[in-house]
């Protein structure tokens, strides 16, 4: 039998890993950052709610559309939707990390995608023209974003006036962005709530822009 004193160190030390591991995720929570590279392997692990088949539901690629993703890192989905809208459309993946755009660029080569543009730059400032894609998707991505507000803004911007936004969120993951915060978010720019899958855990929400784009002539 286990004495009590070895009983207390077992529940001591438990209570100090959860401690731990509680102060490492509040202060990965109140510092925004995305995955290290070296820690790459952990983001290709299999993702039973958000998967790849209900992401393609719900962002409906569609042959020769434009599309873009944030954050790809590895290129988890990235795959699956570009497959979706060939043999003319191109999907854009911005990443703000070198070491994943190489990585990415190495995996797309190896999968034999060749309609995909994969570049290093900031969601902060997308480095595209106003109305340029038919949807955007980004995938555990929000939370890392020190500025989540300007990065929807660009969103909002770089999507054609009936564009859709799909945004993918799940638990453990310290960023974790409740759905029903995403979406007061989301709406207060002029896209509407289309749908989503998942739980409250986890989930796929997508958002139809339906307002008409703000006009940025001077008003005379």
């Amino acid at each position: 039998m286990i004495s009590r004193s070895t009983l207390r160190a077992i529940v001591a030390l438990l209570g100090l890993t959860l401690l731990a591991g509680l102060g490492y995720v509040l202060r990965w929570r109140s510092n925004p950052s995305p995955c290290p590279y070296a820690q790459r392997h952990a983001i290709d692990l299999p993702r039973p709610i958000i998967t790849r088949s209900r992401l393609r539901d719900v962002l409906e690629p569609r042959p020769g559309e434009r599309l873009l993703e944030v954050g790809p890192g590895t290129g988890y989905y990235t795959g699956t939707v570009a497959r979706a809208i060939e043999p003319s459309g191109t999907l854009h993946a911005i990443d703000v990390q070198p070491e994943m755009v190489e990585h990415l660029r190495t995996r797309l080569r190896q999968e034999g995608n060749s309609n995909v543009e994969p570049i290093r730059g900031d969601a902060r400032s997308l480095p595209y023209p106003d109305d340029a894609f038919d949807a955007a998707y980004l995938v555990l991505v929000l939370g890392e974003i020190p500025d989540q507000e300007r990065t929807l803004d660009e969103l909002e911007r770089v999507l054609k006036p009936d564009g859709r936004l799909v945004v993918g969120e799940s638990l453990p993951d310290p960023h974790f962005v409740r759905l029903e915060q995403l979406r007061r978010r989301v709406e207060r720019r002029g896209l509407a709530f289309g749908a989503h899958v998942g739980t409250r855990a986890g989930y796929f929400a997508r958002f139809n822009a339906v307002a008409p784009k703000k006009s940025t002539d001077a008003v005379e």
